[in-house]
C-alpha cells in the first residue's frame, strides 16, 4: 500500500496582542478538514515560544500546541495582524522568523502583521502592503520598507504580505490556490461563503463612494455575468460597455469605482482563473485551453501565466497532475 503523501505543515505564530480576528481567519482557512472535498491534508499548529496561553483582546486566548522550533518543519509562517502596532514583538519571534526565511520557508502576514516582519529586519528593501490607515504609521516607523499603498497583497523575496481584515481571508485563499490548486481554494471559499479570489486593490475602500445607484451596480454585475459565459470570445471593453448600457469610458469608470481594478485586468484575472481550472481538470491540449479561456493562443497563454503566476502552463498542469496520481495512489 501506497504511503499517503504528508500533510502541508502550517504554522499560526501567536504572541501576546496578536488579532483575534487574523487568528480565526487562518484557523478557518488551513485549520479545518476538508478531505472528504479533495482539499489535501493540511497539518496547523499553534506556535510561540512556550505553550502558555496567549491573551488577546476581548478575553480571548490561543492555547499554543507548539514551540518555535515547530517552525523548522513548517511549509508556511503564518503572522497575524497585532492590536498594538508599536510594541516590539518578542525577540525569541523576531529570531525564528528570521532563520525561517533563511531555510527559504514562505512567510506571509496578515493586515498589522507586516510590522512584525519589518521589526525582523525581513521587510527591509522589499516591498510591503499593510492597512490603508497603517500605510503611513509602517513608512515612518520603518523607512526601509517600501510601503504599496493599495493592494490587497503582495509578494517580495517569498515573503508575503495583506491588506487589513478581510484582505487576509484573500492572501489565505491564494496560499492556497498556490500550493493545492484552484480548485482546493474555491472549496474553502465556498465552505466559509466567501469569493474565491477578489480583484482590485485597497483603492476601492479608501473612503470610497458606493456606485450612484442601485441601476449602475445592477449593470455592472450583470456584465460580469455576461463577460464568465463569453471568456472564450475576444471581449473589449466596448463590448463590456455595450452590454452595460454605458459608454466606454462611463463603463470603466464605473467599473474601476466598483471593483477596484480595470475592466481589462478583471477579464484577465477571469482567463487566468478559468485556464487554472481546465490545467487541473481536463486534458485538452494548450491551444484549445488557450481558445476556451479566450487567450486565443498557446503563446499569449504562456505569457500571461508565466507574469502572473510565475510558472509556464504545461508545468502547472504538470504539478497537479503529479499531486493527483499521489492521492490516487494513497488511497488505494
Amino acid at each position: 500500500m501506497a504511503t499517503a503523501p504528508a500533510p502541508y505543515r502550517v504554522a499560526l505564530v501567536s504572541f501576546p496582542g496578536v488579532r483575534a480576528f487574523d487568528v480565526s481567519v487562518i484557523t478557518e482557512v488551513w485549520g479545518t478538514d476538508r478531505t472528504d472535498r479533495g482539499v489535501p491534508a493540511i497539518d496547523l499548529r499553534r506556535v510561540a515560544a512556550d505553550t502558555a496561553p496567549v491573551p488577546m483582546r476581548g478575553g480571548l486566548s490561543l492555547t499554543p500546541d507548539r514551540t518555535l522550533a515547530w517552525l523548522a518543519r513548517a511549509d508556511l509562517i503564518l503572522v497575524p495582524g497585532l492590536d498594538d502596532h508599536l510594541t516590539r514583538a518578542p525577540e525569541p519571534v523576531l529570531e525564528a522568523l528570521c532563520r525561517a526565511h533563511v531555510r527559504g520557508t514562505t512567510i506571509a502576514a496578515l493586515c498589522g502583521g507586516a510590522f512584525t516582519l519589518a521589526q525582523a529586519g525581513l521587510l527591509d528593501g522589499r516591498r510591503a502592503v499593510t492597512h490603508w490607515n497603517l500605510v503611513e504609521l509602517l513608512r515612518a516607523e520603518h523607512p526601509r520598507v517600501t510601503v504599496e499603498p493599495d493592494a490587497l497583497f503582495i509578494e517580495d523575496g517569498n515573503i508575503w504580505t495583506a491588506a487589513g481584515t478581510a484582505a487576509g481571508i484573500d492572501l489565505c485563499l491564494h496560499l492556497v490556490r498556490t500550493a493545492h490548486g484552484a480548485e482546493a481554494a474555491a472549496t474553502i471559499a465556498r465552505s466559509m461563503v466567501t469569493a474565491p479570489f477578489r480583484t482590485g486593490t485597497q483603492a476601492q475602500f479608501i473612503e470610497h463612494p458606493t456606485p450612484r445607484t442601485d441601476r449602475d451596480a445592477d449593470a455592472l454585475a450583470s456584465v460580469r455575468e455576461y463577460a464568465l459565459r463569453h471568456l472564450h470570445e475576444p471581449l473589449a471593453v466596448a463590448d463590456l460597455a455595450a452590454h452595460a448600457g454605458m459608454s466606454a469610458r462611463s463603463f470603466a469608470r464605473h467599473f474601476t469605482a466598483a471593483t477596484g481594478t480595470t475592466p481589462l485586468r478583471w477579464l484577465l484575472d477571469q482567463r487566468i482563473a478559468a485556464a487554472q481550472k481546465l490545467l487541473e481538470h481536463t486534458d485538452l491540449p494548450m491551444p484549445e485551453v488557450a481558445r476556451r479561456t479566450g487567450f486565443g493562443s498557446e503563446i499569449t497563454l504562456r505569457q500571461h501565466f508565466a507574469s502572473r503566476l510565475a510558472t509556464s502552463p504545461r508545468d502547472y498542469r504538470a504539478s497537479f497532475a503529479a499531486h493527483a496520481s499521489r492521492t490516487q495512489a494513497s488511497a488505494m
